[in-house]
C-alpha cells in the first residue's frame, strides 16, 4: 500500500510539472514535419547512451521531445534514478540560451527536466504486467493519447519494456477499438534488441510499426573528430564521454526521424540519416546475445529490419551529419549569431517545406526540377547536387540528369520505367565552416508513355 501511495504521489508530481512546463515547450512545426519522439535509454550500461543524448540535445529544436525515460536493458537490468540523465540536461541548461540564438524551437531546460523520468526499474517482460505501471509507461500512454495526428516515435536505446507496459495497460483497460487506435499511432525504433519485450510486442501486436535496427555500427565519426569538434566544446562537450565500445550506437533511433527533407520516417524504405529498412518484415530478428533464451518464448515474431546495405545506408550521408553536429556544438558555446554557421534552406519547384514531394510523369518524358529560391541565412554560396537514389527506387536502370550540379535540372524519364517510381534527391550545401547541408527528395511515379 505504501508503494502504491508513493507511486501516486510521483505520478501527480510528474503530471503537474509537465503541465507547468508546457508554456516552455515548442509549438508544433507550422509545416507539420516536426516529429514527436520519446527516448528510452539504459544510461550507465555503455557510454554511448550519454554520447547519443548530447547529440539529441543539440538537435532538440528539430523534434517535439515528449519524454526522456530512464530504462533497463540486457546490459543494465536494474535502474534506480535519473541522476545520469539529470547531469546531461543540466549541461544543456548551461547552453540553451546560446542555442536559441542560432535556431528557433529549442525547449527550455525546465521542460526537459519535467519529462526526464523513471521507467521500468526491472528487466524485460519480468517487469511488465498488472500493477507494474511507472511514470515512463504512463507518459507513453499520455503522449499517444494526445489530440495530435502525428505518430509518436519511441526510440529504444535499451530495452523496450516501457512500451510493453504501456500496451499492456491499454489492452487491459480499453476496448479493442480503443486499443487499435492507440497502436496505430505508435512507432518503435529498437536498437539491436536489448530485452525480450520487443519480441512480445511484435508477436502479439503485429500492427505496431516496429523497427529493429541492427546496422548501427560503422557509421560514427572518429575519436579525433570527437575530440576536436565535440568534446572540446563547452558544458555539453564535457559530458560527452570517450567511447568504451562503439560510438553513439543509439543515435540512429532519432536520426531516422530527423526532419531534414531527406525522408518520410513512416516510409521506412526511403533511407535517411538513420538507415534504410525493408518493407517486408523479417522473422525473429534476434536480440543481442545477452537476451538469450527468454526471447525464444515468442518465436516466431516479425519485425522490420535493415536492408542489406546495413550501416552503409547511414554512412553515405556522413559529411552532412558530422558537420551538422559540429556546427550545433559551435552554437552551444557562442551567443553571437555571426560566430557560427547555419543551415541553408532547400526549395524545390516553389515548395518551401521539408516534405517529400510526389510527382507523376510519363515514360520517355522529361521532368524539370528547380531549386531556385533556395537560400542561406549567412548569405553563403550554395552548391547543388541532383542525384538518382537507386536503392529505394523500384526502377533499377540508369537515370540521366542534365545540369545535375546546377540550380535547375532536367531528368530524362526512361522509356522502360512505366509503372515504376524513381527517387531523386537534391543535396545542397553552403560554403560556410563547416559546410551545412539541406535536402529535398522528389519521387517520380512513372505512367505509361504516349503512343
Amino acid at each position: 500500500m505504501h508503494n502504491q501511495r508513493l507511486y501516486a504521489v510521483l505520478l501527480i508530481t510528474m503530471v503537474t510539472s509537465i503541465a507547468v512546463a508546457q508554456e516552455d515547450k515548442p509549438k508544433p512545426d507550422s509545416n507539420g514535419d516536426k516529429p514527436r519522439i520519446i527516448t528510452t535509454t539504459d544510461l550507465g550500461a555503455d557510454p554511448d547512451d550519454e554520447q547519443s543524448m548530447v547529440r539529441l540535445l543539440v538537435c532538440a529544436n528539430e523534434f517535439d521531445i515528449e519524454g526522456l525515460i530512464v530504462s533497463t536493458g540486457c546490459w543494465k537490468k536494474n535502474q534506480t534514478d535519473t541522476g545520469m540523465l539529470d547531469k546531461l540536461v543540466d549541461a544543456y541548461a548551461e547552453c540553451v540560451d546560446n542555442l536559441k540564438v542560432h535556431a528557433a524551437g529549442f525547449p527550455s531546460a525546465e521542460y526537459l527536466k519535467s519529462i526526464s523520468i523513471m521507467g521500468q526499474e526491472g528487466y524485460g517482460m519480468s517487469d511488465v504486467g498488472d500493477g507494474k505501471d511507472t511514470p515512463g509507461s504512463e507518459l507513453i500512454i499520455a503522449s499517444v493519447d494526445k489530440d495530435d495526428p502525428r505518430p509518436v516515435w519511441v526510440g529504444g536505446w535499451g530495452g523496450t519494456n516501457n512500451v510493453a507496459q504501456a500496451i499492456w495497460k491499454v489492452r487491459a483497460t480499453r476496448s479493442k477499438e480503443e486499443l487499435s487506435r492507440f497502436l496505430s499511432k505508435l512507432r518503435v525504433f529498437d536498437i539491436l534488441g536489448q530485452d525480450d519485450a520487443g519480441a512480445w510486442i511484435a508477436k502479439n501486436f503485429p500492427e505496431v510499426v516496429y523497427i529493429r535496427a541492427t546496422g548501427v555500427y560503422g557509421w560514427a565519426p572518429s575519436d579525433e573528430y570527437l575530440k576536436e569538434h565535440i568534446q572540446s566544446h563547452g558544458p555539453l562537450g564535457a559530458v560527452y564521454p570517450n567511447r568504451k565500445w562503439a560510438t553513439e550506437g543509439d543515435t540512429p533511433a532519432f536520426m531516422h526521424v530527423y526532419p531534414n527533407g531527406l525522408n518520410d520516417p513512416d516510409k521506412i524504405d526511403q533511407g535517411g540519416w538513420g538507415g534504410r529498412f525493408d518493407l517486408t518484415k523479417k522473422t525473429s530478428i534476434k536480440s543481442m546475445r545477452a537476451v538469450k533464451e527468454e526471447e525464444r518464448l515468442y518465436d516466431p515474431y516479425d519485425m522490420y529490419g535493415n536492408t542489406s546495405e546495413g550501416s552503409e545506408a547511414i554512412k553515405r550521408w556522413s559529411t552532412a551529419y558530422d558537420n551538422d553536429f559540429a556546427a550545433r556544438m559551435d552554437w552551444s558555446i557562442t551567443g553571437k549569431y555571426s560566430d557560427a554557421n547555419h543551415h541553408p534552406v532547400a526549395v524545390v519547384n516553389g515548395d518551401t517545406s521539408r516534405r517529400v514531394l510526389q510527382v507523376t510523369a510519363a515514360a520517355g518524358s522529361t521532368v524539370n526540377l528547380s531549386a531556385v529560391g533556395s537560400s542561406d541565412p549567412d548569405q553563403d554560396l550554395l552548391t547543388y547536387a541532383w542525384s538518382f537514389y537507386k536503392e529505394p527506387s523500384s526502377y533499377s536502370g540508369e537515370v540521366k540528369i542534365k545540369n545535375h550540379s546546377e540550380a535547375t535540372a532536367r531528368v530524362a524519364i526512361p522509356a522502360d520505367a512505366a509503372g515504376k517510381n524513381i527517387h531523386l534527391v537534391l543535396e545542397l550545401h553552403d560554403d560556410g565552416d563547416p559546410n551545412l547541408y539541406a535536402y529535398r527528395r522528389v519521387i517520380v511515379k512513372v505512367l505509361a508513355g504516349q503512343k
